[in-house]
């Protein structure tokens, strides 16, 4: 999927935390070197709580709602370091971004590094990557028609996956439907 990472960063850096967790701020933290655009940022303990929290859910998830999980694990992570580093990960790459129909702007960790697309549960964020070779033949076929070049383009398909149905309809859906 070519997902909307662009735009501008706030900073190729995250800010704040101690390094390696030795409660020294000084030093100590470690460059990641970045993939993408070059972007590097510091190893640091908040930064690493996020990423983690972020890896830990199939789901598209907002700053908002990652941070509440942080703080209820008990991380003492700030809603600006958690933009911060959600926006190195996107400029690097590491992270697809979606925008919801009500304008938030939710993250997820991908599993493939390759071109792909999404199916994504309307009721519970549960997403499921999946190739689209028809989409891109396609998209190919109708920008060539049109004279256009260097096409890209974001396909995700929104539903309601099987368990969120088998909870709607009463049926054994394996419990609640919010993952």
């Amino acid at each position: 999927m070519s997902s909307p990472r662009g735009g501008s960063a706030t900073s190729d850096r995250v800010a704040g935390g101690s390094g390696a967790g030795s409660g020294d701020r000084s030093g100590g933290a470690v460059p990641r070197p970045g993939r993408g655009r070059g972007t590097s940022v510091r190893a640091t303990r908040q930064g690493d709580a996020v990423s983690s929290a972020l890896a830990a859910t199939d789901a598209f998830t907002s700053a908002q709602d990652l941070h509440a999980r942080l703080r209820q694990e008990g991380q003492s992570v700030g809603l600006t370091t958690v933009y911060r580093h959600l926006q190195v990960l996107a400029d690097r790459g590491e992270v697809d971004v979606l925008r919801r129909d009500d304008g938030e702007t939710v993250y997820r960790r991908c599993t493939t590094d390759g071109h792909h697309h999404h199916l994504v549960c309307r009721h519970c964020g549960h997403t499921v990557e999946i190739a689209g070779p028809e989409i891109e033949t396609w998209t190919s076929s109708v920008a060539s028609a049109e004279g256009f070049t260097d096409v890209v383009h974001t396909v995700e398909i929104y539903g309601t996956c099987a368990r969120c149905a088998a909870a709607r309809t009463g049926g054994d859906g394996g419990g609640d439907p919010a993952r």
